[in-house]
C-alpha cells in the first residue's frame, strides 16, 4: 500500500478547526515538519521543525538520534500552542506508518501537554 492511498484515507477523516486544528506531520529522511492546521480557514497556525533546534558549535550537528530530534520538535510545538491557548488537537499522521518518529513526535507533543 503507497503512502499517498494511506495519506488519503486519514484526510478524509482527520478535518482541524480554529479550537482543535490538525497536527500534520511531514518527515524527511533527514528532518521532521510539524504544522498546527486550522482546515475550515486554511492557514497554519503554528510550525516547528528541527532545523529550529540549535545545533551544537563544535560539531555542527544537533544531539541524539532522528527520533529523539523528533519528541523534541513535539515538545517545541506544544509550548508554542500553550501560547496560543490549544489545548487539543487531531493527529494527521501523513500517511506515515505510527512509529517511529512519527510517533515520537506525537509523544513529544503529548508530553509537552497537548492532547491527541
Amino acid at each position: 500500500m503507497s503512502k499517498e492511498t494511506r495519506h488519503n484515507r486519514v484526510r478524509a477523516k482527520v478535518h482541524g478547526t480554529k479550537t482543535k486544528p490538525r497536527l500534520s506531520v511531514f518527515r524527511s529522511n533527514k528532518h521532521i515538519f510539524l504544522q498546527l492546521i486550522d482546515d475550515s480557514l486554511g492557514k497554519t497556525l503554528i510550525s516547528a521543525s528541527d532545523l529550529k533546534i540549535p545545533a551544537s558549535p563544535a560539531s555542527g550537528k544537533k544531539k541524539g538520534t532522528k527520533t529523539e530530534i523528533a519528541r523534541e520538535v513535539g515538545r517545541k510545538l506544544a509550548e508554542a500552542a500553550k501560547s496560543k491557548k490549544i489545548k487539543n488537537v487531531v493527529f494527521d499522521r501523513g500517511g506515515y506508518k505510527y512509529h517511529g518518529r512519527v510517533k515520537a513526535a506525537a509523544e513529544g507533543a503529548r508530553e509537552g501537554g497537548l492532547k491527541l
